[in-house]
Parts: structure tokens; C-alpha cells; sequence
């Protein structure tokens, strides 16, 4: 991991194309601004995390589930 001190109005660049700021700080709170290219992802961890369980959760549904599935979405069109 690296660590870096950063002030207010400093940046980090990350490659090219990505930069974080520090844009305030107030107390033990850090405000960051993040520009980045729209392609790529930027989540707080949390969230991350959030989505990379769901991701796996979704993984493990079996074929029989989604077949099953379809076939009340298909009942239910007709």
C-alpha cells in the first residue's frame, strides 16, 4: 500500500487518465473529488462490496431457476 500526505487542493494521479483530490477537510472527515474516465467504476467501498456480493449470490443461481423463471414470464405474456 502506498501512503501519501496530501493538502487541500493537492492531487494524486493514478496512470493517465485518473486523479484524486483532496478537496476539504473538516475534522477527521476527508472530502476527495475523483475524475476519472466515465468508463471506469468509482464506488465507495462499501458499495464495492455490496456489488461484488450480489455478483457472487447471482453466480450460484442454477440453470433449473432461471429456466423455471422464463417460464412464468413466458405464462405470464401469453
Amino acid at each position: 500500500m502506498l501512503i501519501l500526505t496530501r493538502k487541500v487542493g493537492e492531487a494524486v494521479s493514478i496512470g493517465d487518465d485518473i486523479q484524486i483530490s483532496v478537496v476539504e477537510i473538516k475534522g477527521t472527515q476527508v472530502k476527495l473529488g475523483i475524475r476519472a474516465p466515465k468508463d471506469v467504476e468509482v464506488h465507495r467501498e462499501e458499495i464495492y462490496l455490496k456489488i461484488q456480493e450480489e455478483n457472487r449470490r447471482a453466480a450460484l443461481v442454477s440453470k433449473d431457476s432461471l429456466g423455471a423463471a422464463q417460464d412464468l414470464m413466458l405464462k405470464k405474456n401469453s
